[in-house]
């Protein structure tokens, strides 16, 4: 235990010398390390700005686009106008655009479904929304394109999701599939743009090809750090659709926003996301889905706590407890029913970086490491190298350096693309 002490503080007094020589001349290394501390440096202290303006409120920018179209909406229980600046008051987009007598014809609803209670995973059927009476079509489960007899009728859509930054959060690969299928049918597609809580920094491995899915579809790293509106933009310049067609694709930004813009989401993303502190360790927290470890799903502290039955409680202190029950979002939660000893992280400072040590340290505790990981880990990171890394006693620091020549290559392509700096 000792030693597994001393090489976190090792990790942490180089990361302090890294920063320090990049006041200098610095290398590749270092250099993405000072642009990520001042990224960080600036999400902590946020200036004082006017109040955020997302795309969804600026309708005199997007409904002359609208009129006399017939549309369809990619949307879900985010998908909001707000009333007020708190952004504590709103309506439906759906329910708004149909008040405003526009022509909406469907529905689409990505994972979670449309009003946003479906668990991870679980396949959401299309049906009817009992308020407006519209059409629900799931993008989720066999059909996560839309066909073209469902865009029929269709000769616009718009795009309208709260993302939380994450390449293994699905709705960007919901939005992939939908740009294809607009590109395809020569239908245009219009996203309402909304801050990413996790935009100030990027993180992560970047995912390789050969492992591509739908938690991962595109080789950017874990944390991409960039916007909706701004990842539609990469997709469309980096040619990644099918048989390399464009969707024509209009965005409305967020105004008063940049990356460094601290944003609390009013709403919930999903339902194992219920607040600031869980979309912030999100990232880092969710390749405890491709081990035998919760991240909490079936408490009420869901990304905010990780344990499980094995890990030895004595060897980092794991002093709390949790037993994981049903609950929403969560019908089958991972250990239901079990004792399991861990850590309550949800009074932790925010990370303004992937956290590399909370996986590696339960790695290390768990009394049988050749059941630690599932075949769902090397989909979440994107790579093989990572488990390999763990299982061969690699440190965080010694991890990450792997990355640094990806991130720098991944930050420059992601440039061309920015909206907000």
């Amino acid at each position: 235990m000792m030693q597994l002490l001393l090489n976190r503080f090792k990790n942490t007094v180089l990361l302090f010398v890294m920063v320090l020589i990049s006041c200098g001349n610095f290398s590749q290394t270092e250099s993405v390390e000072k642009t990520n501390m001042l990224q960080n440096s600036a999400h902590s202290n946020p200036e004082t700005k006017k109040d955020l303006v997302i795309g969804a409120n600026q309708t005199d920018a997007y409904l002359p686009l609208l009129k006399g179209k017939q549309i369809g909406i990619v949307a879900n229980q985010t998908s909001v106008i707000f009333k007020n600046s708190g952004h504590t008051s709103y309506t439906h987009l759906v329910d708004s655009l149909v008040a405003l007598n526009l022509n909406i014809k469907k529905v689409f609803a990505p994972e979670h479904g449309f009003r946003g209670t479906a668990d991870a995973g679980e396949v959401v059927k299309d049906g009817i929304d009992t308020k407006t009476g519209l059409p629900i079509i799931s993008l989720y489960g066999d059909n996560k394109k839309p066909k073209p007899e469902q865009l029929a009728d269709i000769d616009y859509v718009i795009f309208d999701i709260q993302d939380v930054g994450a390449r293994f959060y699905t709705y960007i690969s919901s939005l992939h599939y939908v740009m294809e299928a607009c590109a395809e049918q020569n239908i245009p597609l219009l996203i309402l743009d909304r801050p990413n809580p996790n935009g100030h920094y990027i993180d992560g491995p970047v995912l390789e090809m050969a492992h591509k899915s739908f938690v991962g579809m595109h080789p950017v790293p874990v944390v991409h750090g960039m916007t909706i509106g701004e990842y539609a933009q990469m997709i469309n310049g980096e040619k990644w659709l099918k048989n390399n067609v464009n969707c024509i694709l209009t965005v409305i930004p967020v105004k008063n926003y940049t990356h460094q813009t601290a944003y609390s989401l009013p709403i919930k993303p999903s339902p194992n996301l219920p607040n600031d502190v869980a979309i912030n360790l999100y990232p880092s927290l969710c390749f405890f889905e491709g081990t035998n470890v919760s991240a909490g799903r079936g408490t009420q502290k869901q990304f905010q706590i990780f344990g499980s039955p094995f890990l030895d409680k004595a060897m980092f202190n794991y002093n709390f407890e949790f037993t994981p029950k049903p609950n929403e979002g969560s019908k089958y939660p991972k250990h239901e029913g079990k004792v399991c000893y861990g850590l309550d992280l949800s009074d932790a400072q925010q990370l303004n970086r992937l956290d590399l040590n909370y996986l590696i340290e339960a790695y290390q505790a768990t009394s049988d490491k050749a059941t630690f990981f599932n075949n769902f880990f090397i989909k979440l990171a994107g790579t093989d190298r990572l488990q390999k890394q763990i299982e061969s006693s690699h440190t965080a620091y010694e991890i990450k350096k792997t990355w640094v020549r990806d991130l720098q290559t991944y930050d420059s392509m992601r440039q061309a693309y920015l909206i907000y700096r």
